[in-house]
């Protein structure tokens, strides 16, 4: 078949994709390689398969990416402690990067001629997505159906799948399905109730967090070990980044952390209501930071700070793979070498208690911060490091 008769299709399985398969074996002469990114979410391989070769789809590849999903793309922007806003850590944002990166790959591997994606018209991810697919593949071409098409909502798309025979997948109350988003990082519900900001989420749409109030009545405890700025293990045993995230996931879950309800600005301009789960990722927040605290000196700690708004949006925004985004990782990984100890946390009904910090660094001085006294601090000095700062105030 010729190069240019190739269209690879980001493809979940879900009724949007499966839509998005149907639509463009009926408006290109083209075979269409069905694609999908394991990064963690909830995923049926048979179903995916079933549901492709149902339409006649002859290659279907499944990636298993989760370990590099964690490793190359969730401890770097960790290690930034990036969030978006003042909430959100970015869940589905640090995704799309890798999935259209690995797309790109299998479209070349296939001389394909095209790729394509299943992101509405008004969201985030068509942005995400085409900028790394410009960034690794700049000659293929991109087909958005949400932006040509002529289905222009939920319901022509739940008619649409009707007529051809596609599964429509139910929600916990029978009626069609929230927007949902999950990867190892996250989950995202959007759309239905929730786009009126004045109604409150319902608890069943919740997958992956316990509500505090059913949390266990008994306290958890969990130490996270780190070296060079990212996590290696949990209590003192040496596992996968994969591992590590998975199981910090069920433990913050069910104790009732990382839940979030937020009103965010859209690139495009457009705000937008969601619920947001990230258990295990805020507890990697939580404990980076802590040993960044007993580690980093404070111009080291303060210059990350200073870039954390812009690097948190340069990845909301699509911008991983941008100059400015390598820019500022080197300076969020700036000392990260000294990043090296153990953070012993308390899970407890939603809340997080730091209970040590261990390390063999020695930015942090036991005899400087003493109240004892001690001959390590001349305090002869303070008076004229006041006096300097008086002067600063009419600069």
């Amino acid at each position: 078949m010729k190069s240019k008769s190739r269209i690879v299709l980001a493809y979940s399985g879900g009724l949007d994709t499966s839509i998005i398969l149907k639509w463009l074996q009926e408006n290109y002469n083209a075979e269409v390689i069905c694609y999908t990114a394991d990064i963690g979410q909830e995923i049926d391989r048979k179903k995916i398969i079933r549901n492709a070769k149902k339409f006649g789809v002859k290659k279907i590849i499944i990636k298993d990416l989760k370990n590099i999903f964690v490793k190359d793309y969730v401890f770097p922007m960790i290690r930034g402690h990036a969030i978006y806003e003042g909430i959100y850590l970015l869940g589905t944002s640090i995704a799309r990067p890798l999935i259209a990166k690995d797309q790109i790959n299998v479209a070349k591997k296939y001389s394909a001629y095209a790729v394509s994606h299943g992101a509405t018209g008004k969201g985030n991810d068509q942005v995400r997505f085409e900028l790394a697919y410009h960034y690794f593949g700049p000659k293929i071409k991109v087909i958005a159906p949400w932006r040509i098409w002529k289905l222009k909502s939920r319901t022509d798309l739940i008619r649409y799948a009707k007529k051809h025979g596609i599964t429509i997948p139910k929600d916990k109350k029978g009626a069609p399905p929230f927007s949902v988003d999950d990867n190892l990082y996250h989950t995202s519900t959007e759309g239905k109730i929730l786009e009126n900001p004045k109604n409150s989420a319902p608890e069943f749409i919740f997958q992956r967090t316990t509500s505090p109030e059913k949390a266990p009545n008994k306290a958890t405890f969990v130490t996270i070990n780190f070296k060079n700025g990212d996590p290696i293990g949990i209590n003192g045993k040496k596992i996968s980044p994969e591992k590590i995230l998975s199981k910090l996931n069920f433990v913050a879950g069910k104790n009732g952390i990382g839940r979030v309800d937020l009103v965010e600005n859209r690139f495009l301009g457009i705000k937008s209501r969601g619920v947001y789960e990230t258990p295990g990722g805020t507890l990697l927040i939580y404990a980076h930071r802590a040993i960044e605290s007993v580690t980093l000196d404070k111009e080291t700690m303060h210059k990350k700070d200073a870039i954390m708004s812009r690097y948190a949006e340069l990845i909301y925004n699509g911008y991983w793979y941008s100059k400015e985004r390598f820019k500022l990782q080197k300076i969020v990984d700036l000392k990260r070498n000294k990043v090296n100890g153990s953070i012993k946390l308390k899970l407890y009904k939603g809340n997080i208690t730091i209970q040590s910090r261990i390390t063999t660094s020695n930015a942090y001085s036991m005899k400087k911060v003493s109240f004892e006294e001690n001959k390590t601090f001349n305090k002869s000095n303070v008076e004229k490091f006041i006096n300097y700062h008086k002067k600063k105030l009419y600069y």
